[in-house]
This record gives structure tokens, sequence and C-alpha cells, in this order.
């Protein structure tokens, strides 16, 4: 009844979806967005009307004005700087607009650009200093602070009478200050546009990006070519220039030069970007985070004015506010990791039948034996991470390396190496097509050809996302091994869609169904799944029907049949279950059958764990990876089988001297060849002439039916 119990909770309870949705950059605005509103309903409980369209209208009017000033703020501060001299500028910019407007009775569109401009060349002022003389951004925005507000005091005591004794008969910038489209404040409308701007130019051009890159590593960013100083001078030309902008509507709308204007400013203003969940350390940030935490800061302050009169409490209030929002957001990044580590990793219950008896005894086909202690080495130490190995029709034979190349040995005798083609991922599962193009899955990047002329080309990286899935499943994290149809399609395996090259380990832990077969289909250049939801899918090999084909699921410890075209398409079928390892490449024997690499052997231990995802669940979080619980690679096996699910032979180095961890196997002309992953040379093994015929070419056949190979 427990175990029932166990295996209902984990099969259907789902504790991955919360490290998914904690993991994505998004989730980083949805806590921010939950306080505004916990905020907003309070304040409405609290204060009668508050929520009032007439009050709403008026706190979105103060929202798009200072949404320039925190859009600035952001990008100063995405890019690792900070600029606490917006206050002051902004004073200093709505000095000018209304000298511009009142005293000197300029043009609208004159004055505004005149203003936007001063603004743009404060902040040059700011950008020279912090970016090019490379001079701290708090102690200089802070003697800027002090100047800009110098300089405000002393031109507004000349001006205030002047400007306050006259008004612009001007409907355009009467517009500009209450104005409204659509009921809807024109400054709102305005913002909106800029915001959109500000969003693209951070998500999806390079100048977003590089501002990203900075605020994360100057040194990195400086390293990859980005011109550091230039871009960090921009952001406060921008910042100037924004901030300008929003006091041009405050400056249409109140018509004031008082000598509190600006005061403080710069606290409000870094207290919405903080709490919005822009970084204080640089390189995280977005228009949404800045927009929200602008709308808390309003609240607040807003419903603070009308609750207490005093200022000095809003201010306080600020203060600490921003004090915690700077607290949570180190101790968020600098835990950020651990803590969506501990709940990302999400193991499934998974029951595997019992296996087979390896133990020696008359007639046991499964018995252990040491029929690939004989098996000769080929590039020792010349090749890292062979996981397939595959021969071409000259008898050339070539093996992925984790360095991200291709490796050929030259026929005859495999002796000479050289590198055929550099991806840069790792290589997996090999195929020739049948004009000699090598096929190749590569781990973290998709699926790829190398032409005879050795010309790297992608054939897909990506396929549509599935509608139920959290994370952004379009792109191929791990693909790892293929077979050609006859028509040319490819039916290649995804490992795995939560973790990376790096960690499929983890998803092996886990044993959730997070795999996926996959076709690409060279014709059209479409990328489909043919067969979701499958339990760390590693091993495909077409069957000589031409209809379907064979697949392994490691986690499962087991090989299936799809058949993808003919009566039976869409049907699944087991083939071998109950396997003693875990299943990793599958490719056609001379005779018909098939052979099956075991990547690792399985135990009683690790099978009990299996059935108990609590108890893995706390090891992830309680050891290093490196003492956690996986399958024994030290006894490499391989075994022939076929469609009907018998074992016919086996072959061991049960004292794991040669191969103790087979990824792969390849037979060419009466020679089986092996691969494996954690290896450091390839495998060769002499069959006996009554089991291999020796003119065998594992392609053969399927180019003899005008098939791929």
């Amino acid at each position: 009844m427990n175990d029932t119990l166990t295996r209902v909770f984990y099969r259907w309870w789902p504790g991955h979806v919360l490290g998914e949705l904690l993991s994505k950059r998004w989730m980083e605005t949805a806590i921010p967005m939950l306080v505004l509103l916990i905020v907003a309903w309070a304040l409405g409980q609290a204060i009668p009307g508050f929520l009032d369209p007439s009050q709403l209208s008026a706190t979105g009017r103060q929202a798009g004005e200072l949404g320039f000033l925190v859009l600035g703020m952001a990008l100063v501060m995405i890019g690792g700087g900070v600029d606490l001299s917006i206050g002051s500028i902004f004073a200093l910019t709505n000095f000018t607009a209304l000298l511009l407007m009142h005293e000197l009775e300029w043009a609208v569109p004159a004055a505004v650009l005149a203003t936007v401009l001063l603004g743009m060349a404060l902040g040059a002022i700011n950008g020279v200093l912090v970016g090019y003389l490379r001079l701290r951004a708090f102690l200089t925005t802070l003697i800027t602070l002090i100047i800009f507000r110098a300089a405000y005091e002393f031109l507004n005591a000349d001006h205030a009478t002047a400007i306050a004794s006259v008004l612009p008969e001007s409907e355009v910038w009467e517009f500009l200050g209450i104005g409204h489209w659509m009921d809807v404040p024109v400054v709102l409308w305005v913002f909106a546009v800029v915001a959109l701007a500000g969003h693209i130019m951070l998500t999806r051009l390079k100048l977003g990006w590089h501002i990203m890159a900075i605020g994360g590593s100057r040194r990195a960013a400086h390293n990859a070519g980005i011109a550091v100083r230039r871009t960090v001078a921009l952001t406060y030309v921008a910042s100037g220039g924004l901030t300008a902008l929003g006091s041009v509507f405050f400056a249409s709308r109140l018509a004031t030069v008082g000598g509190d204007i600006g005061q403080g400013l710069e606290v409000t203003i870094l207290t919405a970007a903080v709490l919005g969940g822009i970084g204080l350390g640089g390189g995280r940030g977005s228009v949404t985070k800045a927009v929200v935490g602008l709308l808390i800061v309003l609240l607040l302050t807003n419903g603070l004015t009308i609750l207490t009169p005093s200022g000095g409490v809003n201010r306080l209030v600020l203060a600490v506010i921003l004090l915690l929002a700077a607290a949570v957001d180190v101790r968020w990044v600098k835990n950020r990791h651990r803590i969506v580590s501990s709940v990302y990793v999400a193991p499934d219950y998974i029951a595997l039948p019992t296996p087979a008896d390896c133990r020696p005894a008359p007639g046991n086909v499964w018995a252990t034996n040491d029929r690939l202690r004989s098996v000769e080495v080929i590039g020792l130490g010349e090749v890292e991470g062979p996981e397939d190995v595959i021969l071409d029709r000259h008898d050339n034979l070539y093996s992925g390396s984790r360095h991200g190349h291709i490796m050929r040995f030259l026929a005859p005798d495999h002796k000479r190496v050289e590198v055929f083609a550099h991806i840069g991922g790792q290589p997996l599962g090999m195929a020739f097509d049948r004009q000699d193009n090598l096929v190749v899955c590569v781990g973290g990047m998709g699926l790829y050809m190398v032409t005879p002329q050795r010309e790297v080309i992608k054939l897909t990286d990506e396929t549509r996302r599935s509608w139920r899935s959290v994370n952004d499943d379009s792109r191929l994290r791990l693909a790892d091994d293929l077979d050609i149809a006859d028509d040319g399609r490819i039916f290649f395996s995804e490992a795995t869609r939560r973790y990376e090259m790096s960690e499929y380990a983890v998803d092996a832990l886990e044993s959730r169904p997070s795999g996926r077969i996959l076709c690409y289909d060279p014709r059209d250049g479409s990328t489909r799944t043919v067969i979701d939801r499958l339990r760390f899918p590693n091993g495909i090999s077409m069957v000589a029907d031409g209809e379907s084909f064979l697949f392994a699921q490691t986690s499962a410890a087991s090989v299936s049949r799809y058949w993808f075209a003919g009566p039976k398409k869409g049907r699944i079928e087991p083939v071998l279950t109950g396997l003693p390892g875990y299943p990793d490449n599958i490719n056609l024997a001379s005779d018909g059958n098939y052979w099956l690499a075991l990547v690792g052997m399985r135990g009683p231990a690790l099978d009990l764990a299996m059935a108990m995802p609590g108890f893995r669940k706390r090891m992830t979080r309680q050891l290093p990876f490196d003492e956690w619980m996986f399958p024994n690679i030290n006894n490499g096996c391989v075994l022939k089988f076929n469609l009907q699910g018998e074992v016919l032979e086996t072959l061991w180095d049960a004292g794991g001297v040669n191969h103790p961890m087979i990824t792969s196997m390849r037979e060419h002309k009466g020679s089986l060849y092996l691969g494996g992953l954690s290896n450091n040379r390839i495998g060769r093994l002499k069959l006996p002439a009554d089991q291999a015929r020796s003119d065998f070419i594992h392609f053969d056949q399927r180019w003899a039916r005008g098939g791929a190979a």
C-alpha cells in the first residue's frame, strides 16, 4: 500500500514544475508583481476610494512621468552603475523646460528638444567621468548631484518669479500635461512606446546584450570585444535624456520651480528599481521589473500621504524598503542557484522489473564472461570520449571526442589518426547517408552533417514547443543517437529536455519521462516530435521492414519497437525488458539481428533507490555529485538479440580491463568496434568466423534496398 501511494504521489505531484518555474527569469518579475497586487489590495481596503478610476488615472500620470526616470536608472544599474544625480537632473531640466516655454516663449517642439538634449548632456558628464575616466559611480554621481543641484538653485533664484508670472498659451503644451487619448493620459501612451522600445533594445538588440554583459562582468565583456567604456557612457546619456523627457511632462502639468523639486527623488527611483528586481550588482533587470517596482513605490507613497500628513514618514518607509530590497537582492543573487537546484531536481518513482540473472550457470546466456578481455585497443590516448563509432565504405573509422572533434582513424590498420571535422559540441550518435555525408547528433547543439569535403552543416537545433511545457523545449538540449530511414528521414533521440549535456547524469538519476524521439525531414527541413515522454531515450536502429525502428530507454532498462509507417503506424511494442543493465546504442548485426550496449549495470541497492524518490532527492541535497549513487560502469557488456526479444549471446569485460564503459558497438567486416563515453580508446574484437560474415559492411544491406546508411 505504501509503495502504491509513493508511486502515485511522485508520478502525479508536479514537484518538478516548481523547480522549472523558479528557474525561469520571468519568475523574478512574478514575485514583485505579487507584492504589487498585495499592496494595491491592502491600500484599497484601508483607504476608501483609493482604487477609484480618478485616483488610478492620477497615479498613472505620475507613473508615466517617473517611469522615464526609472527606465534611465534601470539602464545604468543593469550596466553595473548607479546614478544618484537623477533628482538634480530632473530639477534642472524641469526648470529649463519652464524657462523656455514661460519666459522665452519657445515653440513646444523646440523647447522639448532642447530640454532633452540638456538632459543628455548632463548625463554625458556622468558618462565621461564613470565610463571613460573609470571613476566610482556612487561617489561621482553624488558629487554631480550636488553640482547640478547648486546650478538649479542658482538659476531658480533669478528666474522663478518670471516663470511663475507667465502662462504659455499653447494647447499642445497643455495637452502634454493634462491631456487624454482614449481616456488614458498622454504621458502613459508616450511612456508605453518608450518602454516597449527599451524592452526590444534589452532583449533583442546587440546594444542591450552588451549592457547586460558589461553588468555581469566588465572584464569578460572587454575580453569579448565589447566597447565597455563607450557603452557605459551611453547608459548615463540615455538616463539623462529619459529623465529630461519625464521632467517635460511634469513641467507641463504643474508649471512649478519650487525649491523642493527633485529633492530625494533619487531615493524613490532607486527604491523602485531595486524593489522591482533590478540587480544592484548589474547584469540583471528588465523594463517590466522597473515598471512593477515603480508602481509599488507610487502606491505606497500615495497611500502613506493620505494616511499620514508627515512627509518624513514617507521617506523613512522608502529608506526601510530600499534597505530590505537590497538585502533580499544580495541574498538572492548569492543563493539563487542553490535554492533553484534544491527544488529543480525532482526524482520520479520507477520500479524496474527483476533483472536477468548473470551468475555463471550452464546454458545461461547472461552469464558473465571475459570475451571482451581480448579486445584490441585503437587510438589509446588519442581520443577522449568516443561515445559512438562508425566506419565508411573505405574502412576508415570515425568517432567523436569530448573536445568537439570528429576523429578519423585511417584504414587499413587505424593507426594513423586525424581530425576529420571540428563541430564544437561533443559528437554522440553517428550515421552515414547514401551520399557519404556523416550525420551526427551533437550534445547541446542538435543535429549536424559533415560532408565528404569536411563541410559542417547544421540540419536542425529546434522543434515546435510543446504547449504543456513550462520550459521552452523547442531547443534541442541533448540529441544523442540517430538512424536514417529508407526515404532519407532522420529519426533521432533527445535524452532530456530538462538538462544540458554536462548535466545528463542528473536526468538519469531523476528518471523522469522528459525525453523524446524526433524526426528531421530533409525534404522540407522540418523537425517534429514522434514519441514523447520517454525515460532517457538513447539508441535507435531502423528495422529491415522499412516501417519501424528500435529504440532504447536507458532509465527504463528496456528496448522497444515503434512503427512510423504501415498498418501498425503509431504502435509501440516492448522487445527487451528486465535487462541487468542500462541500454545505450543499438546497431544492426551481420546476421540480421541487433547488437546492444549496456552502459552500466544495475544492482539491488540502486534498484531500491529508484523506487525511493525521496531518498534520491535527499541524496542530491546532502551529498556532493561524485558521491551520488549511479550504475556500475566498471563492467562493460554487449549483447545480441532478435526482434522477438531473445538474447542470443553476451560479451562481457567482467574485470573492467579494456572497456569498463561501453556506449556503442559497430560490426564491420567480421569485427566489432566498441566505443565508450568515458573511455580514451576504441576497441576492436575479432568475431568468430561462424558468427559473422567477413564481407559484411553494416550499411550495404540498406543501400541495396535504396535506403540510407
